[in-house]
């Protein structure tokens, strides 16, 4: 396999991704997902003693078509590929691979990412993802040319989506929850961004239209002409329902998923953005009510500091990790985890599934406003009174070549300040990046994309002054090194 392919194919935080038409074409893809399957039966096959591979596919151009596409090949090697028989959800995938103890499943989704791309996740037989040392012998197995033969076009057609909704629907009450929401005379807009979530919610709710509204789940190849990604940014035409449909008698809560369904965002009642930093512990706090164990949390580096504060008051254990919902599952498979959760909006529950899941997260946020009685943005202002105040903010920075990413982390790890303006630095992580400890809610994080020439600068402060002179003193600094 020559240098340039060998480039091509290369694992990131999540699955392998690429341009539509260039490196992801099914040339390359067949390598991908033999190489991936064949992997699975290396290593789990004694565990489950099952050839079964699921496929699943987003709403993306052409999604279907490669998802089909690759079955000839997977079948080639021996295995028994099942195929979804609508666009899915990834989570849905891999709730149906763990229950019905599959090998794994290949999903083929770019999640979050513009129109034009596309990738592939996998699963292993825990409905979680792979982790690093499993990517990497995949890629080992591309670069020595494993070899790839064209098989029968035989599969057997799944309804992922009906599986994954009914097992939804006997974790919640959605008939309580409907009730007390119109009791709160509150409405709900699910917004699937055209993404793969689209057509879960009226099923789980029975199509009750006039509380549980569902809306951008029309296929729209091109997204609106945004990313499929719950950021505020993107979220105009939510905003704008939202602000049509709030009357002086009913307010309004948005619910947004990604492309892929893994992770979720909420505009709150007072229509405030609300990422995973501001929902992580809320659904911590609600949970420890009902859950009475002792289970740690799992959080990435790059999480809100109230997040460890909640759950040391309910005498839980926290672990930081690095970057990726792969570490944090990695844990969830081998020990007794209440919660673990990603800065960028996916989070994950011990009770149900190591992998994250916007439209599980979002069922028991529904539930804790229904069982409370209480109205969301009343909740998480009682938070930030008692844990806070805490701003956060993520500033994304490229730059033209990797050899300059790299030597600014040089730069960075051999210049370690040792005061931020008047702030000393208490403290100095490097679990992913480097993470430089101010104060009580106040941190700054230096972290670089493992396949991009980007720099993810994060920083979380007490105040909106502190937080924008943070990060202005951080672009300064790295400024000096370029």
């Amino acid at each position: 396999m020559d240098q340039e392919v060998s480039r091509i194919i290369k694992f990131g935080t999540d699955g392998w991704r690429g341009i539509i038409g260039f490196d992801f074409n099914i040339e390359n893809l067949s390598k991908v997902a033999v190489a991936a399957c064949q992997e699975l039966d290396f290593r789990f096959f004694n565990k489950v003693k099952s050839k079964k591979i699921l496929i699943g596919f987003d709403r993306r151009f052409m999604a279907d078509y490669f998802a089909k596409s690759i079955i000839p090949y997977i079948n080639a090697k021996g295995f028994e590929t099942l195929l979804a028989s609508s666009c899915v959800t990834t989570p849905s995938c891999s709730l149906y691979t763990r229950d019905k103890k599959l090998l794994g499943a290949l999903i083929i989704t770019a999640s979050h990412n513009p129109h034009n791309w596309l990738g592939l996740k996998i699963k292993n037989f825990q409905g979680c993802s792979v982790n690093d040392s499993f990517t990497k012998a995949v890629e080992t197995r591309i670069k020595l040319k494993n070899i790839i033969e064209f098989g029968h076009s035989d599969y057997e057609e799944i309804n992922i989506r009906k599986f994954y909704t009914d097992k939804i629907s006997s974790n919640f009450d959605s008939e309580f929850i409907i009730e007390s929401l119109k009791r709160m005379k509150i409405k709900i807009f699910f917004d699937s961004m055209h993404g793969s979530s689209a057509n879960y919610i009226n099923y789980i709710f029975k199509n009750n239209s006039n509380i549980i509204n569902c809306i951008r789940e029309n296929n729209d190849p091109y997204f609106g002409g945004n990313p499929p990604e719950p950021l505020n940014q993107y979220l105009g035409f939510l905003k704008e329902t939202l602000k049509n449909e709030t009357k002086e008698d009913f307010k309004t809560i948005g619910i947004i998923f990604d492309g892929d369904g893994d992770r979720f965002a909420v505009l709150d009642e007072m229509g405030r953005y609300c990422s995973t930093q501001i929902l992580f512990p809320y659904l911590i706090k609600y949970l420890g009510t009902k859950n009475q164990n002792s289970y740690p949390v799992l959080k990435t580096v790059s999480c809100s500091d109230i997040i460890s504060k909640i759950s040391k008051k309910q005498n839980r254990q926290v672990f930081e990790l690095p970057v990726g919902f792969k570490f944090i599952a990695e844990r969830m498979i081998n020990e007794k985890i209440f919660m673990g959760g990603e800065e960028s909006g996916g989070l994950g529950f011990g009770q149900f599934l190591p992998e994250r899941d916007g439209l599980f997260s979002a069922m028991i946020m529904l539930s804790g406003i229904a069982e409370q009685s209480k109205y969301l943005y009343e909740s998480l202002d009682e938070i930030q009174n008692e844990f806070g105040p805490s701003f956060y903010d993520r500033i994304d920075i490229a730059f033209s070549d990797n050899n300059k990413k790299d030597n600014l982390r040089n730069f960075i790890l051999k210049n370690v300040p040792k005061k931020v303006g008047e702030y000393p630095v208490l403290n100095v992580s490097t679990i992913d990046g480097i993470k430089l400890r101010l104060d009580d809610n106040y941190w700054i994080l230096f972290r670089f994309s493992g396949t991009e020439p980007l720099l993810r600068l994060y920083c979380e402060a007490p105040s909106k002054d502190s937080l924008y002179k943070a990060l202005a003193w951080s672009k300064e600094f790295i400024n000096g090194s370029i």
